[in-house]
């Protein structure tokens, strides 16, 4: 009987739905999300309040606990709905602030009695595209610090829809969540230009790996979005190519998808499982 035999069958399968950890915030996930924002959550809105509250509960019920929305995606009640009943505490939420409100503790708030939640898990500054992003959200970055030390949210970070953005996020130590577009083709990845939606490519991949290793140098949780090119990738074998990658590259904690069927969930935890089964 082979030793390396043995070791091989003792080693953890890795699964889409493991409980995963998030960088340095010791916040627990699954490995792939249910996104509830595409086309700025039309998609999910157009399915109706009784479709949109049977996804939420089959991806949850295969074992999908972290729910991705935004405030811009008007799906906050939507998701308060779909959860009513389940147990908070296995649940993660994360959520997004468009703009800079006057009062963004109040917008918290808000935010929390349309969840209905008493904390958000990770609340992040929304689609940020400039260099220094940081010095013109300053007050807006206090705020959610005050809102961590007050536990109303768990940890807070950045979506960045540009290269600039993506570089400061990756060295700030505020940054404790980053949700990060990728996949191989690079279809709607992070580019040079200061603008959320500029035309990319897979040369624009690269750029993008190398902070994505700079995050996790410090310690930042790495989500991953954007996976099927923001739907585009109606061809099968592109949402292979883009999960897997996902999947065995090492730079993400976790991934979202936004879904609209079940059927796409059942697809895309089976190739995310195939994906795993080459990792170890």
């Amino acid at each position: 009987f082979s030793p390396l035999l043995a070791q091989a069958q003792e080693r953890k399968k890795l699964t889409a739905v493991d409980q995963v950890t998030l960088g340095k915030t010791g916040l627990k996930l699954s490995r792939i999300g249910i996104g509830v924002g595409s086309n700025s959550g039309n998609v999910q809105r157009s399915l109706g309040h009784e479709k949109f509250d049977r996804l939420v509960r089959y991806a949850y019920d295969q074992g999908i606990t972290y729910i991705d929305t935004a405030d811009g995606y008007k799906t906050h009640t939507w998701v308060r709905q779909a959860i009513k009943g389940l147990p908070r505490e296995k649940l993660f939420i994360q959520s997004k602030m468009n703009g800079k409100p006057k009062n963004p503790l109040e917008t918290i708030d808000r935010y929390r009695q349309e969840l209905g939640v008493d904390y958000i898990d990770s609340l992040l500054i929304h689609c940020k595209v400039t260099p220094d992003w940081d010095q013109d959200h300053k007050r807006l970055m206090d705020a959610f610090e005050e809102a961590k030390e007050k536990k109303i949210i768990r940890a807070h970070g950045v979506s960045c829809h540009s290269l600039p953005a993506l570089k400061l996020a990756a060295k700030l130590d505020w940054v404790d969540v980053n949700l990060v577009r990728i996949n191989p083709q690079g279809a709607w990845i992070d580019t040079p230009a200061e603008k959320y939606n500029a035309t990319s490519n897979a040369s624009h991949l690269l750029p993008v790996l190398k902070q994505i290793e700079i995050m996790r140098q410090n310690r930042h949780g790495v989500i991953g979005m954007k996976l099927i090119g923001n739907g585009d990738f109606t061809n099968p074998q592109d949402r292979e190519t883009s999960i897997r990658f996902a999947m065995q590259s090492g730079l993400l904690d976790a991934a979202v998808i936004g879904f609209k069927s079940t059927e796409e969930i059942d697809e895309a935890l089976e190739r995310a499982n195939r994906a795993l089964a080459y990792v170890s």
